[in-house]
């Protein structure tokens, strides 16, 4: 695509980051087929090539709109478009540069603002976040059935640790995961314990910063990222393997630290380092031996898999093979590439959207009658639960209970 960025952004950071993306577009539309909000709305403002064209007037002199800000905000992250793209086109590079233009010129009505503000403010910390769960639980009964559905059930797995030998890992504990359903990162503890391994929390460390990076506010999300490179590098001067995430939503992210820190003189290096250890944790346990964990049964699974696992880290097919080669039976899943709608903060800040996409997910994930659906993401397992006949469960939650 031929680009002629105007002179305030043609040698800016913003524009130099800008133009290689621009530039790898061939206009092919590939795209718009594994688009979800191209597939439901039909637009083509809507789709990737659409948001690309709008995104590149700006950055050629044309004004940034409230029109503009809603297709961006249309857009799920999901990057399946990147998984289509036959030119390799980043194009989630260019969403959040566009998405940060129009945030700074158009300003967004004092509802939209608020509401922004109030789910930084109640999601990012944990404290917080678990204030909020443990309110809503307590006021469960009194709630109608649609929110109560809506409320997650948090339990604890409690196991006696062994003394390990030799191995540590390092546990992104996260922030609305420890205080919606600690269960997950406890069966992980638990199973990486009976492979010799031990998983250590650091408690300074926190919410990876993907919050708020797609809500606009990307300058307190790198601080998120500086906070838990500092809080992490203790441990990982002292040996620390890896540094294990549970929540495949968060994983990009972090693996993006070393990215985005690049420029910055006190965190580039020790942002590269922790993006290197940072593993999913589908890939830590797909190198093990995993006879330790072998379950006493096994049940029939549909599996979702997050546009984080399968898109944003290319690991599609990953949490699959480990759950066969585990003894599950897994069922197909139609149209496995697309969007659940929870994505974050969405399915909250475009509820129709993010419900229509549920419903079309939950027909192709229940089509099959599996005894239950696992994931690999804290959002949507949440946000599938809330509607689904069949329990939904985090896949780490499932190997545990077999245990």
């Amino acid at each position: 695509m031929k680009t002629e960025l105007t002179a305030a952004f043609g040698n800016s950071p913003l524009g130099l980051r800008a133009d290689p993306v621009l530039r790898s577009c061939v206009h092919c539309g590939f795209c718009n087929a594994t688009c979800p909000t191209y597939q439901l709305l039909g637009d083509e403002l809507d789709g990737p090539r659409g948001r690309i064209y709008q995104i590149k007037q700006v950055l050629e002199g044309g004004p940034a709109t409230t029109t503009l800000q809603t297709h961006l905000d249309r857009c799920l992250t999901c990057r399946a478009c990147e998984t289509t793209c036959p030119s390799g086109v980043e194009y989630h590079k260019l969403l959040d540069i566009g998405r940060e233009l129009v945030e700074q010129r158009v300003p967004r009505p004092a509802v939209q603002r608020l509401l922004r503000r109030l789910l930084l403010f109640a999601l990012s910390e944990t404290s917080r976040a678990r204030l909020l769960f443990g309110t809503a639980r307590v006021l469960r009964p009194l709630l109608p059935a649609g929110l109560r559905r809506k409320i997650p059930v948090a339990k604890r797995l409690h196991h006696s640790p062994r003394v390990h030998a030799g191995r540590c890992m390092l546990l992104l504990d996260g922030c609305v995961q420890p205080a919606a359903m600690p269960q997950i990162n406890d069966a992980a503890r638990l199973l990486f314990d009976k492979l010799g391994i031990a998983l250590e929390t650091v408690t300074q460390a926190g919410c990876c910063g993907a919050l708020h990076h797609h809500l606009g506010d990307s300058q307190r999300g790198l601080d998120k990222a500086r906070a838990n490179i500092d809080a992490w590098w203790p441990a990982i001067e002292q040996g620390a393997e890896a540094i294990v995430i549970t929540a495949s939503g968060c994983a990009p992210m972090v693996k993006s630290y070393g990215e985005w820190l690049a420029s910055d003189p006190d965190y580039a290096a020790r942002a590269a380092r922790v993006s290197a250890l940072t593993r999913d944790v589908s890939e830590l346990l797909g190198s093990e031996d995993l006879t330790a964990i072998k379950p006493t049964k096994t049940r029939r699974i549909a599996f979702h898999s997050p546009c984080s696992l399968q898109h944003g880290q290319k690991l599609n097919g990953m949490v699959e093979a480990l759950l066969t080669r585990l003894g599950y039976t897994l069922v197909p899943v139609r149209d496995a590439h697309l969007c659940c709608g929870s994505a974050g903060t969405y399915s909250i800040l475009q509820a129709d959207i993010a419900d229509q996409l549920r419903t079309r997910k939950l027909h192709a994930l229940q089509e099959k009658q599996p005894e239950l659906i696992a994931t690999a993401n804290i959002g949507c397992l949440m946000h599938l639960q809330a509607a689904s006949s069949v329990p939904v469960e985090h896949w780490l939650e499932v190997l545990a209970s077999a245990q």
